[in-house]
């Protein structure tokens, strides 16, 4: 099925810093996969940031695993659908983000020459999705309830703070008295904090947020499942959370009650799709979170999140939330605060060349 393949590294510049507890970003550095076969082509996305500092994937690497190891294991396999790429790619381990995209382009190849789009092939019923927002450490107080009026006024159904040590009770507090206690608003600690800050993380409590994603250590289940004993706040794991198994862990510890689903961090969307399925078994709530996607990984993303297990908003912002310029025609905020799901086959876009030739920084393909 695989006639070809390309691999291409692209920047995109960020319309505004963006801070979080892990460090500033001003781009992002992305990497996307293009397969070729039967007169159609499918698109994947590979979330790995420019440096190990979210997960131990960062975009250079993810190029050299794909070119050197999972590519090779992939054609020779000769997979003809998505459901084999796992499979396929299961010698080499860890390396979820470079492996998702290896299964998102796979997928969308098939559904294109289907003709099926990507939220009916998962079974979504939803045509539309409310859509949250995430917001950065910014340089004061003051900034913050700038940015956050901006986006209140825009239409965004829920809020996300990003904090840190030394910028949490008080920012918080600040967004609380001025926007009102009917704005659904959550924080993300990024794996900042340690069991130790129970007592401060416990102050969170007043302001009725509607979770505190990943506070502790990626690997602390259990230390995650004695701080929710420690709060009324319900906990979110990110990070702690690579795979359907680890998931199932979090849940029977005690460790989570909400979780955030990054299709790269557990390595692509049929696993996410498992997590999402076991959740929903489990009467714990899935949202749908965010990695600065480009539009082709937006609306992959949007598709997923129309399930009806993702009962609350997730990253699903506009692409102008980060991008000027996306490689695709942009995905855009409805007037009531939703996203249409793409109806489209496949993902539903796929890059503008010239912008893809603007923004890659690096190619390479490959040819049977």
């Amino acid at each position: 099925m695989i006639e070809a393949i390309e691999i291409r590294t692209v920047r995109l510049p960020l319309r505004a810093p963006f801070q979080t507890s892990n460090g500033v970003s001003t781009e992002r550095e992305l990497v996307l996969v293009r397969i070729a076969g039967g007169g159609a082509e499918g698109w994947g996305e590979c979330v790995a940031e420019r440096e190990p500092t979210y997960s131990s994937e960062h975009s250079r690497g993810a190029v050299d695993v794909m070119r050197s190891f999972l590519l090779p294991r992939l054609l020779a396999a000769q997979v003809r659908t998505a459901e084999e790429v796992a499979p396929a790619l299961r010698g080499v381990v860890g390396h979820p983000m470079a492996k998702a995209a290896l299964e998102l382009a796979v997928l969308d190849l098939v559904l294109r020459r289907r003709g099926v789009p990507l939220a009916q092939y998962f079974g979504a019923t939803r045509t539309r999705i409310p859509a949250g927002v995430s917001v950065g450490i910014q340089p004061s107080v003051a900034a913050l309830l700038d940015v956050v009026g901006g986006f209140v006024d825009e239409g965004y159904r829920r809020i996300k703070l990003k904090i840190q040590p030394g910028w949490d009770v008080e920012p918080v507090r600040a967004v609380r008295k001025k926007f009102g206690d009917d704005l659904p608003l959550q924080v993300d600690a990024n794996a900042a904090y340690d069991l130790a800050d129970a007592p401060l993380l416990r102050r969170l409590d007043e302001f009725g947020l509607l979770l505190i994603e990943q506070p502790l250590h990626h690997d602390d289940l259990y230390q995650h499942a004695r701080l929710a004993e420690m709060l009324t706040t319900p906990l979110c794991l990110d990070e702690s959370v690579v795979s359907a198994r680890s998931a199932a862990a979090a849940i029977s510890m005690g460790a989570a009650s909400i979780i955030n689903v990054k299709p790269g961090r557990v390595g692509g969307y049929l696993e996410a799709k498992r997590i999402h399925d076991l959740a929903q078994a489990h009467g714990v709530a899935v949202w749908c979170g965010g990695m600065l996607e480009s539009g082709l990984g937006r609306r992959a993303n949007i598709a997923l999140a129309a399930l009806p297990g993702f009962t609350l908003p997730g990253d699903t912002s506009a692409s102008d939330r980060f991008y000027a310029t996306d490689l695709t025609a942009p995905v855009t905020l409805e007037a009531d605060g939703h996203v249409l799901v793409p109806s489209e086959p496949g993902i539903g876009a796929t890059p503008d060349p010239d912008l893809l030739r603007k923004f890659t920084v690096d190619t390479w393909s490959y040819e049977r």
